[in-house]
């Protein structure tokens, strides 16, 4: 299930299962068959046997027809063992995730299968015609991927784009995708790779696009980082052949570590006579490919992701011995660690390279951002590449456990490819650092019990002790009662770093207790064989128990390693013990960044249906909770989205094959209306207030806030309509509308606030305080106008709340953003006796504090609480009256639709 959500019941598993049978879930066929010593086929190729296995055995299978429904991914020959991955079609179109691996060995001319697991969906009906045009799915997958990450913003740095006429992102259509979604959701996933629209930063987004209605159903970031980045930006994860061979032959060099200690190099003498980090060496008897270390400092981490630079050079030396150039750069470090790794997994898993077929390793060393440090490495599908570095932290690549981890992640790609968000990309986040640990833990020689034994990236501190600024702690102890974090793709791919450690925590106290070749060889076979694209953590238990048992591991020993996962909460069910210190008023709405509005005692938001097959409906219900929510929108196989109402309307968008679409209807019934139609344009930012409704009309380059009064045939431009001025982050109460506005004077641009007033049409911008470099969301209520603000662009993205009269006069910071406990806000709504804003914590550790979460002050400032003690994210609040907000919660693993009626306090 392509979801933040945990998955629903599982189906019973055949009468009399042979062996040891784990059902699926959503789904007739086994999510893993054990135990079984059943002939096939001796003859045939491995992946006809598997599938000729598979046919033979529908009645425990499901799957009819494996000839024409799966196709051959990968086969993994050790000795008499061969692992077949077979890839599920649906009527052609691949199944996002959807894999079957059938495990087999074949000895003296015999061939027998020992076990299968995976996922295949036997429930999908979905037709594959789309009706969406290829080009608007690629559109909307470029203005969604803009919205998720500038929307919450006008920044100065938008009015360059607009002039200029400069996309910022780009998307290209890679074909049709089945989401097991129910009967499944026919997509265009679309790549959209470019720079972020306020930040500059790397972007490389997967969007998946209804083909029937256009909406963008799923989508995820597909950079695999060390950490996550402080700052909402990606990284693009381009896919390059590898980088050519050089000419030279091979010698023996050497260099030194940030560390100190002096280490031999392979390297290789160039054709001007310099030696260069290419070792030629250890794939010499095999694929003759090599690994090098290039020089990128002086590339920023948006160009090595774009591409492969041209001038691109190996990190060269006039002799042998390498030099203290290289070694501050960690150019030493990353050569002389990717050796090791390659060695580790050659000598203990008999692997060669991280695609198992001896392909060449690349590895990028000293990206800078912006010319300004970059603390972060990363795999990008490629090539392993390495920050800088800053006063802090070394150059990324100079710990073993963090170049362990990033060519891990090759490693994970080229077998399980386990999806990189939710559940999956946590067990990803988890591998790659379980065998990034394990590969240094070993090499230095420290005790599995010493204290810092589990740390990851702690040999990077250039001032602070290990445990200060490692990144992370195999042995934090973290359990799924306790510290998962229900997150949605938009916040670290769905908990992808934030939930690892209960996983990993997991795998690093087996390998304390069955000793680490044992464990290693575990996780390896569960990786390699076992585990599949969308595995979450209680199927990658079941893969590590039945490989521990292929291997041999029974008894006390086997009840060892269940007890590691007990230890961590990894049992069945473990998803129903989250608990939250809300109110539910609609559960399981299945949606992500769609939002929620609230106005008159009433709330309305869009719902999927469990499985999250259908699209999406607008619903509306009482605050209070008394009642039934009511369903506003059509069923007509449209998206009905980003819903607002005041208690008497609620208006909402449709997507559609061909249009966007404003609809309005009473909350008492009635006929729907169309209010507003494009073709070309996106909308969002709606709010309605006595049959006056107002909102954004998006383009490529233009951003303009626009009001619909009762009868209107077409919508009134607030700033004009024209291109140079824009406008958004409406707010609409008491006849007037308050909005974000940048706009050109003295031969420059401004950013500020502006109100019009719907009676005499006059328009009043509020007093300045400075001179902000991005504006958020504007709220108001009958006295005040209030907003978010951000003058200063290097105080790691704090944020001001400025409020200001409504004629414009006493502009003043209710919450300075240089001010001790300054947010990170990105959402405000206002009562008329309290402003929310969705916020996280400035904080260098990624953690429950540093999601977002609601924080309400009084209008004046004096008090700031949390909202609600919920762990986990928060987003889109919406205030109803008073101190009651409601809100979209993850805390549950859902998203679900709460409410609190008063603050929670300071929540410890």
């Amino acid at each position: 299930m392509i979801t933040a959500v945990p998955a629903s019941a599982a189906t019973p598993p055949a009468a009399e299962p042979p062996a040891d049978v784990i059902p699926g879930a959503r789904t007739a066929t086994p999510a893993l068959v054990d135990g079984i010593n059943e002939a096939t086929d001796a003859g045939a190729s491995p992946a006809d046997a598997a599938r000729e296995h598979l046919a033979a055995r529908e009645s425990r299978y499901k799957i009819a027809e494996p000839g024409r429904d799966l196709a051959p991914v990968q086969t993994l020959k050790r000795g008499a063992e061969e692992t077949v991955r077979l890839q599920q079609k649906h009527r052609g179109v691949p199944v996002l995730g959807g894999q079957y691996v059938v495990r087999m060995e074949k000895k003296g001319g015999e061939r027998v299968v020992t076990g299968t697991s995976g996922k295949y969906f036997t429930g999908l009906t979905t037709g594959v015609a789309p009706a969406v045009d290829k080009d608007v799915a690629v559109r909307r997958a470029v203005a969604a991927t803009l919205q998720r990450l500038g929307g919450h913003r006008l920044a100065l740095t938008d009015a360059r784009r607009a002039e200029e006429r400069a996309q910022p992102l780009r998307g290209t259509a890679a074909g049709l995708v089945v989401v097991p979604r129910g009967e499944g959701v026919l997509t265009y996933h679309v790549t959209v790779r470019g720079t972020h629209p306020l930040t500059g930063a790397p972007v490389l987004q997967h969007v998946y696009v209804d083909a029937r209605a256009g909406f963008p159903v799923l989508q995820y970031s597909g950079i695999k980082t060390l950490t996550p980045p402080k700052a909402p930006a990606g990284a693009v994860a381009a896919k390059k052949a590898d980088a050519p061979d050089g000419p030279g032959t091979g010698a023996v060099g050497s260099g030194t570590l940030l560390s100190g200690a002096k280490v031999d190099l392979n390297v290789s003498r160039a054709a001007d006579d310099r030696y260069v980090m290419t070792d030629r060496a250890r794939m010499a008897d095999g694929s003759k490919a090599a690994l090098t270390t290039w020089d990128a400092r002086d590339k920023d981490v948006f160009e090595v992701l774009g591409g492969w630079p041209a001038d691109l050079k190996e990190f060269g030396s006039p002799s042998a011995e390498f030099g203290k150039d290289a070694t501050e750069a960690g150019a030493v470090d990353a050569h002389w660690a990717a050796g090791q790794v390659y060695d580790y997994y050659k000598r203990h898993h008999g692997r060669d390279g991280l695609d198992g077929r001896g392909a060449a390793v690349n590895s990028l060393v000293g990206v800078t951002q912006f010319g300004m440090p970059y603390v972060n490495a990363f795999w990008d599908g490629t090539k392993m590449v390495y920050g800088s570095g800053d006063a802090d932290y070394k150059p990324l690549s100079a710990d073993l456990d963090v170049v362990g981890h990033e060519m891990t992640h090759g490693v994970v790609e080229n077998t399980a490819n386990l999806v990189y968000a939710g559940q999956s990309g946590a067990l990803n986040e988890a591998v790659a650092d379980y065998f990034g640990n394990a590969i240094d833990v070993a090499r230095s020689g420290m005790a599995m019990d010493h204290p810092d034994a589990g740390l990851i990236g702690e040999d990077l501190c250039r001032t602070k002790a290990p445990r200060d600024c490692a990144f992370r702690d195999l042995d934090d102890g973290a359990t799924t009662s306790r510290d998962f974090l229900g997150a949605t793709f938009g916040t670290d791919n769905g908990g992808v770093h934030l939930n690892s450690t209960i996983f990993s925590g997991a795998l690093w106290d087996m390998r304390q207790d069955l000793g680490a070749e044992l464990a290693d060889r575990i996780v390896y076979k569960a990786l390699t064989e076992y585990m599949t694209p969308l595995d979450g953590f209680t199927d990658g238990r079941n893969a590590v128990l039945a490989a521990a048992k292929d291997l041999g591991v029974t008894g006390a020993r086997l009840n060892t390693a269940k007890r590691s996962f007990n230890a961590h909460g990894i049992v069945a069910g473990w998803e129903n013990a989250l608990g939250v210190d809300s109110d539910q008023l609609f559960g399981k709405l299945n949606i992500s960044g769609t939002g929620v509005q609230a106005g008159g005692g009433w709330w309305t938001v869009a719902k999927s249906n469990d499985d999250g097959t259908e699209p999406y409906s607008v619903y509306a219900g009482r605050a209070d909770g008394k009642g039934a929510p009511k369903l506003i929108s059509p069923n007509d196989g449209r998206y009905h989205v980003y819903p607002a109402t005041d208690g008497r309307t609620v208006v909402w968008t449709a997507y559609g094959a061909t249009s966007v679409d404003i609809l309005s209807r009473p909350l008492a019934g009635g006929p729907i209306k169309r209010l507003y139609s494009s073709t070309t344009m996106d909308v969002g930012g709606l709010r309605v207030d006595k049959g006056v409704t107002v909102f954004e009309e998006l383009g490529l380059f233009t951003r303009h806030v626009v009001h619909l009064r009762p009868g209107d045939v077409t919508p009134t431009y607030v700033d004009g309509g024209g291109d140079d001025v824009l406008t958004g982050l409406p707010s609409l109460a008491h006849g007037r509308i308050a909005y974000a506005k940048l706009y050109p004077e003295g031969g420059t641009y401004r950013l500020g606030v502006e109100l019009l007033d719907l009676a005499t049409g006059r328009k009043t911008l509020t007093e300045p305080l400075d001179e902000p470099q991005t504006v958020g969301q504007t709220g108001l209520n009958g006295k005040h106008v209030f907003w978010l603000t951000d003058a200063n662009s290097a105080d790691e993205g704090r944020t001001g709340i400025r409020r200001a009269n409504v004629d414009g006069t006493g502009t003043y910071d209710i919450s300075g953003e240089g001010k001790p406990g300054a947010l990170i806000a990105s959402d405000l709504t206002v009562s008329e006796t309290a402003v929310t804003v969705n916020a996280s914590l400035p904080d260098t550790a990624y953690r429950n504090e540093t999601l977002p979460k609601n924080w309400q002050l009084t209008t004046d400032g004096t008090r700031k609480e949390r909202v609600s003690c919920n762990r986990g994210e928060q987003l889109s609040p919406a205030a109803v009256e008073g101190t009651q907000v409601v809100w979209i919660d993850g805390t549950t693993g859902w998203t679900d639709l709460v409410t609190r009626t008063r603050p929670a306090g300071r929540c410890g």
